[in-house]
């Protein structure tokens, strides 16, 4: 199974992608053209193009919608709000690590700058709490997301703060990674249910399946940032390592204790820069610790846990059966 392939990806081509085109028309042109670019609508120049991401969020905004019992239709405003944020932690996020390529193509900062960058970030977060506010009875969506949000930064902050230690545990290490990535995944399941006046039980179920998926998803996204092929996931090879990320497997490797973990820490130590051999070197230490196949075998466990929640709840048995295909798909995904 793929997301690509997913019928409530088809929904977020349909209903989701028009919504979010008519917030980014809101904005003055700089900022519309470089949120456009992030989505992947149009080039630098406005030309059309297409190279969206994987929808993930959106897709499990609507069904969390249907989850309640409604047409998905009446959970767009949850997802357009979900992949705006999204959106706007990429550009950030791009900016903050230096990464240069995303999605098979130059990330928004190399093309338009750093400050545009920032500032349209600024504007995707600001249309995400728009798009909540307007829809009927979105007063508990907004606060939601604005909880999650602040997760998403929590987490960000943390992320960048152990670039500058030694001593990153890996429970802190896993704390981040629910902040940074798993907070919004979980907001992504709940907020349709939530904005459509699901039951509290169903609306935290939900919740906690996406907390449990969202930590599996960051944990394979680790993996791949080490271990990934560029033709598949569009970033380049080994840039967690040159920029000396303390990712999950790293910290894992790190803490070992054996030779292979203290080789590993001294070459995270050295002040030169990461080359090819390092970066190879680096991803042969973490690998002889057994840090990628306990990374792996934690992103499993998560996963099964993910399905643990979904299975106690009372959902539609399409709701369910999309919702299930998505976590398997998390885990083995190759992009």
């Amino acid at each position: 199974m793929t997301i690509a392939r997913s019928d409530s990806t088809t929904r977020v081509q349909t209903h989701v992608e028009p919504a979010i085109r008519a917030l980014l028309d809101r904005l003055d042109p700089a900022n519309r053209l470089v949120g456009g670019y992030q989505f992947g609508y149009w080039n630098a120049d406005g030309t059309p193009a297409a190279c969206q991401g994987k929808g993930l969020r959106p897709a499990l905004a609507l069904l969390s919608a249907q989850a309640v019992g409604v047409e998905p239709e009446a959970g767009v405003p949850a997802a357009a709000a979900v992949e705006l944020a999204h959106n706007f932690s990429l550009l950030h996020d791009d900016v903050m690590d230096g990464d240069t390529e995303r999605r098979h193509r130059p990330t928004a900062w190399t093309v338009f700058g750093v400050g545009p960058a920032v500032l349209a970030g600024d504007a995707l977060i600001g249309l995400a709490f728009e798009a909540l506010a307007e829809a009927p009875g979105g007063g508990p969506a907004v606060r939601r997301l604005a909880v999650d949000v602040r997760d998403l930064i929590r987490g960000q902050a943390a992320d960048l703060e152990f670039e500058r230690r030694d001593d990153v545990t890996l429970d802190e290490c896993l704390t981040m990674a629910g902040n940074k990535t798993a907070a919004l995944l979980a907001g992504s399941c709940a907020l349709g249910a939530l904005l459509c006046g699901g039951p509290p039980g169903l609306v935290d179920g939900l919740s906690r399946f996406g907390l449990h998926l969202g930590l599996a998803f960051q944990l394979v996204d680790d993996l791949l940032g080490i271990w990934g092929d560029p033709r598949r996931t569009g970033k380049p090879v080994g840039s967690d390592l040159r920029a000396r990320k303390r990712s999950v497997p790293v910290v894992r490797a790190l803490t070992d204790g054996g030779s292979a973990g203290r080789s590993l820490a001294e070459l995270y130590r050295s002040p030169a820069p990461l080359g090819d051999d390092d970066v190879a070197r680096a991803t042969g230490l973490i690998e002889a610790t057994g840090a990628r196949d306990w990374t792996r075998r934690r992103a499993a466990r998560e996963t099964e846990r993910a399905q643990a929640e979904l299975a106690e709840l009372d959902l539609p048995d399409h709701v369910r059966r999309e919702l299930a295909d998505i976590a398997t798909f998390i885990t083995g995904r190759d992009h």
